[in-house]
């Protein structure tokens, strides 16, 4: 979970670039939810995906060592905590995929609809028993902030967030302001998911 500054930081980004970039989506992070009647605007403000992959090259299943090695060459060892189910399954030469994946989204709401405030919310899944080992974990935190006011001079909207506190942004794209209004709630939704899995080797 991204701290109070990190949330603050994601308040300037509501009107002002509403740009969208589009990498494949890891199976970790849910389809977003049909727009509803009382959004008057929505985007994405940034979405990235990354993915590593490493080689199991030795296992000690006593000590729950294992050394990976990644595609540059180099190996190093993690240890396999008791959290990690169904060790038995890995074998030498599989393959652990790492997909990480964070996106930033956002709606604006008709005043009535929703109000300020802040939301948490976090999601584990593991893999059944004697299936390969595998993984995700999936925090999101949701703001609302509610429209104070716009200056279409200066390109600029006040925000006023659930605990009063103010932030004025500035619009990259002017046209943005010209679609909301004063008393308008601005929500703004990042998630942050990690993915892990082992694959038999040749199966990527």
């Amino acid at each position: 979970m991204r701290s109070v500054t990190m949330v603050v930081a994601l308040y300037a980004g509501t009107l002002v670039g509403c740009t969208t970039t589009k990498p494949p989506p890891p199976p970790a992070l849910a389809p977003p939810a049909a727009q509803s009647p009382s959004t008057v605007l929505s985007g994405q403000l940034g979405d990235q995906t990354l993915v590593a992959t490493a080689t199991v090259l030795r296992i000690d299943r006593k000590t729950r060592h294992v050394t990976l090695k990644r595609p540059d060459g180099t190996k190093f060892t993690i240890v396999a905590g008791p959290e990690v189910r169904n060790l038995p399954q890995v074998q030498k030469g599989d393959v652990v995929r790492i997909t990480y994946r964070e996106s930033i989204a956002y709606d604006v709401k008709k005043p009535g609809s929703t109000g300020p405030g802040i939301t948490a919310s976090s999601d584990v899944s593991r893999a059944p028993e004697g299936e390969k080992p595998a993984g995700s974990a999936t925090d999101t935190v949701t703001v609302r902030m509610t429209i104070a006011a716009i200056d279409k001079a200066t390109s600029e909207a006040t925000l006023r967030g659930p605990r009063g506190d103010v932030v004025v942004v500035k619009a990259k794209d002017p046209t943005k302001l010209d679609m909301v209004s004063v008393g308008d709630v601005v929500e703004i939704t990042y998630t942050e998911a990690l993915a892990v899995r082992v694959e038999k080797a040749g199966t990527l």
